[in-house]
């Protein structure tokens, strides 16, 4: 048996079974263009049973595109969007929102765990006030659900947020690339952990978890729709042939199948990040609650783990964390028997030469 050595990203996976079979099933015959099909209108109504609320959805290739054309369409180029300071949109989109809000800015707030609070929004908000002219204006939140850090927003968290984030006349996006795991970890409703939590737009992403390149863009105050159409279209991220967008995301919906490669792939992060934790010398750098672990290992067991051709990310450490932290991604195709290997790796690695 070859063990699957790549705990590097859940984006190195290949497409799930039944979401290729779906493509392959939509692969027959003219259908209408642009969105204007049955797959798409099928689609928007799953989504709406979803979420059990009437809500505006719009398919995208890519999560870059649907973080940046929803904070688009609620930040003006003098504003400025609140979010993490290690959330996806700062650290890893090239730019992406500043460009197509055409020059807004992203002001990212510490906190632990990838976390932001109720404060923050509130102080950030108080300050800019206070400068006036001179400071860009706060136009909307940016809530990464589950952070970059793998840790998950409760839903008190994000009802205290949105309170402050409304109070101040803000929209909260939520950046949902891997907001199955997160629903998975909360044990709630799509529904508690969006729009009843006061989530205005959510990304919602596919591709990490089983698709080939799908993520959907959901306005739950929709509202806020209103320039998503046209921006898409002058961004360049309209497909004419929708039908294979929606396709994948019908797929990744039925039967649950979102919500069963997400906890298979959480299950399979706390395994891993309880038993790499019993090796003397590891400390978690952040509290495992989805698919990824982010932990500190002896430099001989990592080093020896790379040797062997386990691949995974050495990661900054957190302020206050002492060794050298990595990054191991779990997902919906890895196998148990890949986790125990990587484990019996480690273990050999720190038991020295």
């Amino acid at each position: 048996m070859t063990l699957r050595k790549n705990f590097g990203s859940d984006n190195v996976t290949p497409m799930a079974p039944q979401i290729l079979a779906a493509l392959a099933a939509a692969s027959h015959g003219p259908v209408h263009s642009y969105g204007d099909d049955e797959y798409t209108r099928q689609l928007g109504e799953q989504l709406n049973r979803l979420f059990e609320h009437d809500v505006l959805a719009y398919p995208v290739t890519t999560g870059t595109a649907a973080n940046a054309l929803a904070l688009a369409c609620v930040t003006p180029p003098f504003g400025a969007v609140l979010c993490h300071e290690t959330a996806h949109i700062v650290t890893d989109e090239c730019g992406a929102p500043e460009f197509y809000t055409a020059g807004a800015k992203l002001l990212g707030i510490p906190g632990a765990g990838g976390k932001i609070t109720a404060s923050d929004v509130t102080e950030r908000v108080a300050f800019a006030a206070s400068m006036g002219v001179h400071h860009v204006v706060p136009a909307a939140v940016s809530l990464t659900q589950a952070t970059e850090w793998g840790t998950v927003y409760g839903l008190d968290e994000l009802r205290t947020i949105t309170t402050a984030a409304h109070a101040a006349g803000l929209p909260v996006h939520m950046d949902g690339a891997r907001f199955a795991n997160a629903v998975v970890h909360l044990n709630a409703s799509p529904a508690d952990c969006t729009w009843r939590s006061g989530i205005d737009i959510l990304s919602f992403g596919a591709t990490k978890n089983g698709a080939m390149a799908a993520e959907v863009v959901v306005f739950f105050d929709t509202r806020l729709a209103r320039e998503f159409e046209s921006r898409r279209k002058r961004a360049g991220h309209l497909w004419s042939k929708m039908r294979y967008l929606s396709a994948q995301l019908v797929a990744y919906l039925e039967g649950d199948l979102w919500l069963r490669h997400a906890r298979h792939a959480n299950a399979l992060a706390l395994t891993l990040s309880r038993e790499l934790a019993r090796i003397p010398g590891a400390r978690l750098a952040a509290p495992t609650q989805a698919n990824e672990v982010f932990i500190s290992l002896p430099l001989p067991v990592i080093e020896g783990l790379e040797r062997d051709g386990f691949e995974f990310y050495r990661w900054p450490a957190p302020p206050g964390h002492d060794g050298v932290v990595i990054r191991l991604v779990t997902s919906f195709d890895l196998k148990d028997e890949d986790v125990q290997g990587l484990l019996a790796a480690a273990r050999l690695h720190a038991e020295g030469p």
